[in-house]
C-alpha cells in the first residue's frame, strides 16, 4: 500500500501501510504534502522543518533494527503548542511569551521513545483559556465539516489536524473542557485522563491544580494504544499520581443521565436527538440508564471560571501579564487579569463549597458506573462567537467544566451529524483511574455509531476491543529498599531491569535496627523492627514495581531477607526488606548510621 492511498492515519490503517512495504519516510513526505495542500488553515504555530522530520524517520529502522521496541513505530502526532518540544519555540498562542526549550515536555519525550515522529505545533486559545478556538493571534480553525463553524478550543488545532488526516493523533490539554470540545466539533475521540496520569511536565500551566495532558485519535482502540505509551508516574511532576487499579464496568452496567428537565441544550433540537440516539445505543449495548440529580454537577462546573480557580489562571503568567499586558488576546485579558478580585478567604470558602458538592455527588456513584453527557449542547459559529465571547464559550463548558474539580476522567466519542451536516458528540465519565474502563465502552459506543473516521471518508473500523488493561499501567505496588538495591547499589538493576520507578527517599519510623550482615555478597543490611526502641529512622528508597515484576522480584530475594510491612516515617506502611533474627548471629549494628550509604561511606573513610 502507498502512503499516498491512506485516507486515514488511524494506527490501524497505518500499521497495515508498514506491513504492506510502505516506510516512515514516506508517510513523513505524504504528510507535509496534505500540509501543502491544505493552504492556510491555522492549524500550526510552528512546523518542524520537513527535512528534519524525515531523517528521524529513516534513523528509525536503524532503531527498530537495533532491537527497541518501538510500538508507535513511525506515527506521525502534533503537539499543542503550550507543551514542550525540544528546539522549537512555545507561545501558548503568545508571541510575547514565546521561549524555546531545551527538553521536551515528558508526554512528548515518552511518544519519541516509542517511535512517534513530531511534525509540529498547533494553534490554540491563547494561554488554553478557552473552550472556541478563536482567541489566537495566529488566526481560528474551523471544524473540518465547515469553514463558518468553529474547531472548538482551547485544543483547536490539535483537533483539526487529526480529524483533516494530517497526523495520527495530537496531544491537547483539557482542564474544562479543551480536549473534549474540539473533538465533538470534529467527528473525534478526545480521552480526557485522570488527573497525574499523564505527566504535566513541560506544560504552560493553566490551571496546575487540574491541568490534563489529553489525545485527540480517531478511535479509542488509538488512545488506548497511547495510554500504553504516555501513562507513567514522574517523579518530577509533583502532580503525578500512580496509577490505582480500578474495577472494570461490568457486563449489565448501569449509566448515568441528567433528569430531562436538567438537559439543556439552548434550543438545538438536532443536539437533543443525537443525545437520545446515544442513550438508546448505550442500551442496546447491555446498560441500564439511570436518572441522577445533574444540579450537584452543574454548580460544580460554576466554580470553574466564577469562582477563585480562575486565580490560577493568573499565578501561571502573572510577571508577564503584568509587564506585557497589551499582549494578551482581550478577552483572555478580561478573564485572567480579573481574578485579581478573590482573596484568601474567597479561596477557602470555595474549597470547602467544592468539598460539600464532591460529597454530594458521592452517592450518585454508588448507583451508576458510568455517567453518560452530551459533550457539548450545541455547536456556534465564528460570528456567532463574535458576538457573544464570553456568554457561549460559557454555555459550551455546561457538560465539561466540572470534570477536573471532581477528579473524574473521561472519553468524548462521536454521536453523529446533525441535519445540518455539523457534528456533535457524547462523553463517558467515571471516577479517576477508570480510564481503561470509560474507553473500552466509548470503543463500543462509537463502534455501534459507525460512519466515517474525523472529517476522512475511512469507514469506521470494526470493534477493536481495547483489552481489560486497554494500555494502562497495572497496578503498583510500593517497595521500600534499604541496601544493596539502593539507587548506585550493585542490585539496583533487578528493579530498574523491571521498570521500576523511584518514588521518593524517606526514612522508616524511629523503632527500626539497621545491621550490616555477615558473609553476604554483595554486603546487605538487615531492618529489624524493635517495638519502643527510639532510634534515628533508617534511610530508605520507595520504588513503584508493576504487581507482575513484584512477584518476580520477590521471588529472587534470598534468605535471610524477605519482603514484609515496613512503617515509615510518616506513618504509612509499605511492602519492604526486612531480615530473619537467625540472621543476626555475627552481624554488625550499625542503626547510629541511619542508613546503609552512610554506613558505607564512613566504612570507606577508615580504610
Amino acid at each position: 500500500m502507498s502512503a499516498s492511498a491512506l485516507q486515514s492515519l488511524d494506527l490501524a490503517s497505518l500499521a497495515a501501510a508498514y506491513a504492506a512495504g510502505a516506510t516512515p519516510v514516506q508517510i513523513v513526505r505524504e504528510v507535509y504534502a496534505r500540509i501543502r495542500a491544505r493552504g492556510e488553515d491555522h492549524v500550526w504555530i510552528t512546523l518542524r522543518p520537513e527535512e528534519d522530520v524525515l531523517a528521524e524517520a529513516a534513523a528509525l529502522a536503524a532503531r527498530r533494527s537495533g532491537g527497541e521496541a518501538l510500538p508507535l513505530y513511525g506515527v506521525p502526532f502534533a503537539v499543542k503548542d503550550n507543551l514542550d518540544v525540544a528546539g522549537l519555540p512555545t507561545t501558548a498562542a503568545c508571541p510575547a511569551f514565546a521561549y524555546t526549550p531545551a527538553a521536551d515536555a515528558e508526554v512528548v519525550r515518552r511518544l519519541r521513545a516509542a517511535g512517534a515522529l513530531v511534525i509540529g505545533k498547533t494553534n490554540l486559545d491563547q494561554f488554553a483559556t478557552g473552550l472556541v478556538g478563536v482567541r489566537s493571534p495566529y488566526g481560528a480553525p474551523s471544524s473540518v465539516f465547515h469553514k463558518n463553524y468553529i474547531s472548538g478550543g482551547s485544543s483547536s488545532g490539535s483537533a483539526v489536524a487529526v480529524a483533516a488526516g494530517l497526523v495520527s493523533f495530537a496531544l491537547g490539554t483539557d482542564t474544562a473542557g479543551s480536549g473534549r470540545v474540539p473533538a465533538a466539533f470534529n467527528n473525534l475521540v478526545g480521552w480526557k485522563p485522570t488527573k497525574g496520569l499523564l505527566s504535566t511536565r513541560g506544560l504552560v500551566p493553566a490551571c496546575r491544580s487540574l491541568d490534563c495532558v489529553s489525545v485527540f485519535s480517531l478511535t479509542c482502540a488509538d488512545s488506548a494504544a497511547i495510554a500504553g505509551v504516555v501513562s507513567a508516574f514522574d517523579v518530577a511532576d509533583p502532580y503525578s499520581r500512580l496509577a490505582s487499579s480500578a474495577a472494570p464496568f461490568p457486563a449489565a452496567f448501569r449509566f448515568g443521565v441528567p433528569r430531562s428537565s436538567q438537559l439543556e441544550f439552548f434550543g438545538d433540537r438536532e443536539a437533543a436527538r443525537l443525545f437520545a440516539e446515544s442513550v438508546a445505543r448505550l442500551r442496546a449495548l447491555g446498560g441500564t440508564p439511570v436518572e441522577i440529580d445533574f444540579a450537584p454537577f452543574r454548580e460544580t462546573a460554576e466554580l470553574l471560571y466564577s469562582g477563585p480557580w480562575v486565580a490560577e489562571r493568573l499565578a501561571a503568567i502573572t510577571p508577564f501579564a503584568q509587564e506585557h499586558p497589551e499582549a494578551l488576546h482581550p478577552v483572555t485579558a478580561g478573564i485572567i487579569t480579573a481574578a485579581s478580585r478573590f482573596s484568601a478567604v474567597d479561596t477557602f470558602r470555595a474549597f470547602y463549597r467544592l468539598e460539600e458538592l464532591r460529597r454530594a455527588t458521592a452517592p450518585i456513584w454508588e448507583r451508576i458506573d458510568v455517567l453518560l453527557l452530551p459533550t457539548t449542547p450545541t455547536i456556534y459559529t465564528h460570528a456567532e462567537l463574535g458576538a457573544e465571547p464570553v456568554l457561549l464559550n460559557t454555555r459550551l463548558g455546561t457538560y465539561t467544566n466540572f470534570v477536573n474539580l471532581l477528579d473524574l476522567c473521561g472519553v468524548a466519542v462521536p454521536a453523529g451529524f446533525r441535519a445540518d451536516g455539523l457534528p456533535l458528540g457524547v462523553t463517558l465519565l467515571a471516577p479517576a483511574f477508570a480510564d481503561a474502563s470509560v474507553l473500552a465502552l466509548g470503543a463500543r459506543l462509537h463502534a455501534a455509531l459507525g460512519g466515517k473516521l474525523g472529517g476522512t471518508e475511512t469507514p469506521m473500523p470494526p470493534h477493536v476491543p481495547t483489552g481489560p488493561a486497554c494500555g494502562m499501567p497495572p497496578q503498583s505496588i510500593h517497595l521500600a529498599v534499604v541496601g544493596a538495591h539502593l539507587t548506585g547499589q550493585p542490585l539496583n538493576r533487578q528493579l530498574t531491569s523491571r521498570g521500576a520507578t523511584l518514588v521518593r527517599s524517606t526514612r522508616t519510623a524511629v523503632d527500626y535496627r539497621l545491621y550490616a550482615l555477615a558473609n553476604t555478597t554483595p554486603p546487605k543490611p538487615g531492618l529489624v523492627r524493635e517495638p519502643g526502641f527510639a532510634g534515628p529512622g533508617i534511610a530508605v528508597e520507595v520504588w513503584s514495581l508493576a504487581s507482575a515484576a513484584f512477584g518476580e522480584f520477590t521471588a529472587e530475594v534470598p534468605a535471610p531477607l524477605a519482603i514484609g510491612n515496613l512503617v515509615l516515617a510518616d506513618g504509612t506502611s509499605v511492602k519492604g526488606f526486612v531480615c530473619e533474627p537467625s540472621a543476626l548471629e555475627g552481624a554488625t549494628e550499625i542503626t547510629s548510621h541511619g542508613g546503609w550509604r552512610a554506613y558505607l561511606e564512613a566504612k570507606l573513610a577508615t580504610v
